[in-house]
């Protein structure tokens, strides 16, 4: 398992960094890497969703943590031709409210890699990982502020 994290301040209040994070179709705006996100099917706990990375690959992701409007996360898993069932990647955005109105975003990505190559790789390119996230904090709270 292989985790990195992030956090930033947001001065927007919690709810509306909440109605960014939870809509699928907003990935692209702020999450690094993401080019296309659509719900398959559900809301909440469970949904369903495609999500297409920059790189043309594709993930359908299902919802498996949802507690409005503090956290959502989801688990995805690659899809199509070579895809190895046993890689998985789960991605987690935790809000909480500050007394001056803003809110504190935290991002964490876990990888469970398809074996000790993937894991070496993804290992070498943890400083890429990171500044993404930092990429998505930045550009989330420009979202968030904007309303």
């Amino acid at each position: 398992m292989i985790l990195v994290e992030r956090s930033a301040h947001v001065m927007a209040p919690i709810g509306a960094v909440w109605g960014v994070v939870q809509r699928a179709e907003q990935l692209p705006d702020w999450l690094a890497g993401v080019r296309a996100a659509e719900v398959l099917s559900g809301e909440g706990f469970g949904r369903r969703q495609l999500v297409q990375a920059g790189r043309g690959t594709a993930h359908e992701a299902e919802v498996i943590a949802y507690q409005e409007p503090t956290l959502i996360g989801w688990r995805e898993r690659a899809k199509g031709a070579g895809a190895r069932a046993e890689a998985r990647t789960e991605i987690y955005v935790q809000l909480t409210a500050e007394e001056e109105g803003g809110t504190t975003v935290r991002l964490i990505v876990v990888r469970w890699p398809a074996g000790p190559a993937k894991a070496a790789l993804l290992r070498l390119g943890l400083r890429r990982v990171g500044a993404d996230l930092e990429d998505s904090l930045a550009r989330l709270t420009d979202l968030a502020a904007v309303g």
